[in-house]
């Protein structure tokens, strides 16, 4: 079965709701085997300004359109990436290298993220509030609305590029806001299917675009006044960058981790073990680790340190490398051959720096073997930093106050699981631990469409999924009636 899809025609860019095409041509490779993925037209300076004047002139538009008409487009949209979920998810295995198992999950989660945002533009209805529980405002009574901040600018990374991109663009119709998307240079294929479904509704025209342009035209973006909103997900170093370059813009950014798994004592028998052990090596590896959630520190207690470890070196071992296309496969390739260079010497100094690499360690092109590292020094770089590819490290704690301190020594602060069976643990967990979402009984890797995601610390500010998005892009207007009779 060959998944060559260099014999169809370039994609174009979506420009204001409109497709249009341009002189330039780029071609995207697999990182897998270098097949062509695709390849797409480039917008020149004069689209981009289009784009963002088309933003910019449909505010009122966007801002006017109907709850009904909102909630038709993104039920539309959820439905067409549905219909169409076998090529969306072989687009995103061609441009990504992902394992197809994890892209027909990524389309499944994108099909989510419109259902709920058509949900929650339905229910987007704001709130009254008394204001006569003090006798100098008899009579009045507050309405609570909530409105959009803005067109917004929407920089989505490579290895989501499908649902990262939906949790962008979905919030934005919802609060009825103008976007425009800048897919990552890697992966634009997905997005720009997306905008073939975006075309097929009644939006606004200028509401939205999908622009596959370098860092540079992004820069000039960034600065523009008529995009006054920024929604970043990607690396830490580019998110403050643009954070520190538009201080008076409202940016929203994603950024990174080296999530934690815990394992506290009680979570002790052969069940346990297993369950832990399995989810823990899965998520340390699906999609080569390449989540901003994947479990990069494993966080054992010492009573259970030597049934645990080896169970969870079993596991590493046995999963499934290899081909994306095959439906077994768990672990693919990294994004390009220099990540996996980065992550190859990362392994080497942590050894150097006396640590022991239990598994793996190797790499072929951009294939990185599933990775086991035990006894690293906190501050070797598989620790400390984010290494945003298929490698595990397990750190032994005496006891629950030492494993929490453990999560709390990184500058990241995303997710964490831990695995335990107490409740006052893991309420012990979401007010000691300095991170945006703590998962129980499960790995850090979890995240559901519609719950509020985001991170503290170095991990970025601000929260996506659907409804804590519509807020962060929102703001609260508030009128006061005067003389109710309440």
């Amino acid at each position: 079965m060959t998944h060559d899809h260099s014999g169809s025609d370039p994609k174009p860019f979506w420009i204001a709701g409109s497709p249009r095409t341009s002189d330039t041509v780029v071609t995207v490779k697999s990182p897998f085997d270098g097949a062509v993925a695709g390849s797409y037209y480039v917008p020149t300076a004069q689209d981009v300004e289009q784009a963002v004047a088309g933003a910019h002139d449909s505010v009122r538009a966007s801002a006017a359109l109907p709850a009904s008409a909102r909630a038709a487009a993104l039920d539309h949209i959820s439905r067409q990436i549905a219909a169409r979920g076998e090529e969306i998810a072989s687009a995103i295995t061609s441009e990504n290298g992902k394992p197809i198992m994890w892209a027909n999950a990524e389309v499944g989660r994108a099909v989510s993220t419109f259902r709920w945002a058509a949900e929650e533009a339905r229910r987007w209805s704001g709130d009254l509030q008394r204001l006569d529980t003090d006798p100098a405002a008899a009579g009045r009574l507050a309405l609570v609305r909530r409105f959009s901040k803005g067109p917004i600018l929407g920089i989505a990374p490579f290895n989501f590029p499908l649902n990262l991109v939906a949790h962008k663009v979905a919030p934005a119709i919802a609060i009825g806001a103008p976007i425009i998307i800048k897919p990552a240079p890697a992966t634009p294929l997905s997005a720009l299917i997306l905008g073939e479904i975006m075309a097929e509704t009644d939006l606004p025209v200028g509401s939205w675009s999908v622009l596959p342009i370098g860092n540079d035209e992004t820069r000039d973006l960034v600065q523009d006044e008529r995009l006054p909103v920024i929604s970043f997900t990607g690396s830490e170093t580019v998110g403050y960058a643009i954070q520190a370059a538009v201080p008076r813009k409202h940016v929203t950014l994603e950024l990174g981790g080296n999530a934690a798994a815990v394992v506290l004592e009680d979570w002790s028998s052969s069940e346990d073990l297993e369950w832990a052990a399995t989810r823990a090596a899965t998520f340390a590896n699906y999609q080569a680790g390449q989540s901003c959630i994947s479990v990069q520190r494993v966080i054992v207690d010492a009573t259970l340190a030597e049934r645990f470890v080896p169970l969870l070196t079993q596991k590493v071992r046995e999963l499934t490398t290899g081909s994306p296309w095959d439906e077994k496969t768990v672990v693919g390739p990294v994004i390009n051959e220099a990540a996996a260079i980065r992550i190859e010497e990362w392994v080497a100094e942590a050894k150097a720096q006396g640590a022991n690499v239990v598994l793996g360690g190797g790499r072929d092109g951009c294939q990185v073997e599933p990775t086991l590292i035990t006894d690293a020094p906190q501050d070797a770089r598989v620790l400390s930093e984010e290494v945003f590819g298929p490698v595990l490290v397990v750190t032994v704690v005496d006891g629950v106050d030492e494993a929490f301190e453990a999560v709390n020594a990184s500058r990241f602060g995303l997710q964490a699981g831990i695995f335990t069976h107490n409740v006052q643990y893991a309420f012990s967990a979401l007010s000691e631990l300095e991170v945006g979402g703590v998962i129980v009984g499960d790995v850090p890797s979890f995240r559901a469409d519609q719950m509020p995601y985001g991170g503290v610390k170095s991990s970025g500010v601000g929260r996506e999924g659907v409804r804590a998005a519509m807020e962060d892009l929102s703001y609260e207007k508030t009128m006061v009636l005067t003389g109710i009779d309440l």
